[in-house]
């Protein structure tokens, strides 16, 4: 599954850096997304989900409402089956704008939904 992590991070106590190890661990393929940092463990990180390509099953959002609200015609022009709304990154206006093109949205963390094999 190609997922795309928006607000990645390098610092290992992070809840997106654990993600992006834990995705990794199970499979999937990671594009982490983040403009300041360049790479996790020898990952390359995007600067920007455009950066990271096209066409992903899963974008799961470690940012703010204002940072997801700012990358909004990106992540959805990339076309996500899903996008994963993690605590602390939930956004009413982008979450409905998923919903009427389609997109499936979830509340919830991601690390819990890959432990307990919802993910």
């Amino acid at each position: 599954m190609r997922v795309a992590v928006i607000g990645a991070s390098d610092k290992p106590h992070r809840y997106a850096y654990q993600a992006v190890k834990l995705l990794l661990e199970k499979g999937h393929e990671v594009y982490p997304v983040h403009p300041r940092v360049r790479e996790i463990d020898g990952l390359k990180v995007y600067p920007s989900i455009r950066d990271a390509g096209d066409c992903f099953d899963t974008v799961t959002l470690y940012v703010g409402q204002a940072g997801s609200a700012a990358m909004a015609d990106e992540i959805l022009g990339c076309m996500p089956k899903r996008i994963i709304f993690n605590p602390g990154a939930e956004n009413p206006d982008l979450e409905d704008r998923a919903k009427t093109m389609g997109v499936e949205t979830v509340r919830g963390c991601t690390l819990v939904m890959l432990k307990t094999k919802q993910f």
